[in-house]
């Protein structure tokens, strides 16, 4: 087994040259700037050796917990969101509230004593508090909302001691991070899920449940993105604590974010569940942008200087993976042009096809586009039983429109329920090897480069996860804060 992460190691390491170490003992980000070509026949050797399976992971219904003991770790911009919607849902207890940052974790209590639910206990004030946190048996549950670099870590650390753990987007950074995660929960038989909430957006799910009952034919092609103006967003000093996202950008280059437009279409298609991906090849743009604000900034400021290093990024990167089964899936990557925000959510099938933005969503089915009539023909009949029960709440509540709020009720229904998760964690090492493997291969002059098969040969034997509830849907909602009524 050790021998097969090595080997793993190789391709994480010529993906992502110099991984670094913190001074908390854990991965730090890695740097991918290199004019050598790098052996790709090495690499690509590596990606073929086979991981022994210990356990699989999907189709895995743990224990059921009663009422799930929480705790958060990361109270900066997403963090606190997590924290106000979880109040919403019931069979939880926010048991702990974790950030380096001690002001951040009272602002966090202000928001469980507003909906009147007790305090937690309040862990921070140094880089490794967290570790306390997973070390307690108060808990069932760590809920991760901290920079890239830290996920992978903190949930291995987690699922070590006896937790079930999710992160934030993306799970892994590195190929061994995504074995990492994979070899722990098989081990300790603890869930990992990574947070992909896009998988939970109302038009995303009506589209799975239609291919699903076969509207669309078979599907043969999709197209995924994150397409997102973030230019003032990576260059404020109040927006990610110390610069991390805009670090992240520097010396990596590559689709460094590739899951909220990979994950949908993966569960359409059903990758790692009897499709598997093959290969991909993926090509970047030059930096138009991002060093030329840097050294503008850094004109007038020094605290940019350190960031003017002519090394970011192509500011638009496309991926094309091919899977075994002779499907394709386009990815994208753009976080500093000026253009309107898209995922663009396409599928593509024998018989029809649907695509998300732009706006307003279209889905045709042979030569037929359908007309807004239609549109609502087609959500009454394929509308899933998720958003049948809590869509209406979800948009109450918010976050991102409130597939946010679907995501977190769905993983507290599976986990109180004692089902499999929605998302596991061979989809979450997958979705987020897209990173290291673009970095490779746009390093490389686009050459292919093998995906690595997380599921063993698994994939083709697992089912997909159930988009009606016919198991669970019984976790109650808050409709307002306790306090008020």
């Amino acid at each position: 087994m050790k021998t097969t992460r090595r080997d793993f190691l190789k391709v994480a390491s010529v993906a992502s040259v110099g991984i670094g170490v913190l001074s908390t003992g854990l991965a730090a980000s890695n740097s991918t700037k290199s004019n050598k070509v790098l052996p790709f026949s090495d690499i690509e050797e590596s990606a073929k050796k086979i991981h022994l399976q210990l356990f699989n992971m999907c189709g895995y219904a743990a224990p059921k917990i009663e009422t799930v003991r929480l705790g958060i770790i990361g109270l900066g911009q997403r963090g606190p969101m997590a924290v106000e919607r979880l109040c919403y849902i019931e069979g939880v207890e926010i048991r702990g509230l974790c950030d380096k940052s001690m002001d951040r974790v009272d602002k966090a209590q202000k928001i469980l004593s507003d909906h009147g639910l007790p305090l937690a206990k309040a862990y921070g004030g140094k880089e490794d508090s967290w570790k306390e946190m997973c070390q307690s048996p108060d808990y069932d549950l760590i809920y991760i909302v901290t920079p890239w670099e830290l996920h992978t870590p903190m949930a291995v650390f987690a699922m070590e001691n006896d937790k079930h753990a999710v992160s934030e987007v993306p799970a892994a950074v590195t190929l061994e991070e995504a074995w990492q995660l994979i070899e722990t929960s098989e081990k300790t038989k603890k869930h990992f899920m990574m947070l992909e909430n896009c998988c939970y957006d109302f038009f995303e799910l009506m589209t799975l449940n239609m291919a699903r009952q076969g509207f669309f034919g078979e599907l043969i092609h999709a197209e995924g993105a994150y397409i997102h103006d973030l230019r003032w967003l990576n260059f404020s000093k109040t927006g990610y604590t110390d610069m991390w996202r805009l670090k992240e950008n520097q010396h990596r280059n590559g689709n460094l974010y590739p899951t909220h437009g990979l994950g949908p279409v993966c569960q359409a298609m059903n990758i790692n569940c009897g499709d598997k991906m093959d290969y991909l090849t993926s090509m970047s743009s030059n930096d138009f942008y991002m060093d030329k604000e840097a050294e503008e900034l850094a004109k007038t400021d020094s605290f940019f200087k350190e960031f003017a290093t002519n090394s970011y990024r192509g500011n638009m990167n496309t991926t094309v993976i091919r899977t075994e089964k002779g499907k394709t899936i386009m990815i994208q990557h753009d976080v500093t042009s000026p253009r309107p925000y898209s995922r663009i959510h396409l599928i593509s099938g024998t018989k029809g096809m649907a695509s998300k933005w732009p706006e307003p969503a279209r889905i045709a089915q042979g030569d037929e586009w359908f007309d807004e009539k239609k549109m609502k023909e087609l959500e009454k009949e394929y509308t899933p039983e998720i958003v049948k029960r809590v869509g209406e709440m979800a948009k109450r509540v918010g976050g991102h429109g409130g597939m946010d709020f679907m995501m977190d009720w769905r993983l507290i229904d599976c986990l109180r329920n004692g089902i499999p998760l929605d998302q596991n964690v061979y989809d979450a090492a997958l979705w987020s090897s897209i990173a290291p493997l673009s970095e490779w291969s746009v390093a490389n002059r686009s050459n292919s480069i093998n995906v690595p098969d997380f599921t063993c040969g698994s994939y083709k034997k697992n089912t997909p996860y159930d988009i009606m509830l016919s198991q669970g849907g019984n976790t109650g909602v808050r409709t307002k804060p306790i306090n008020e009524g």
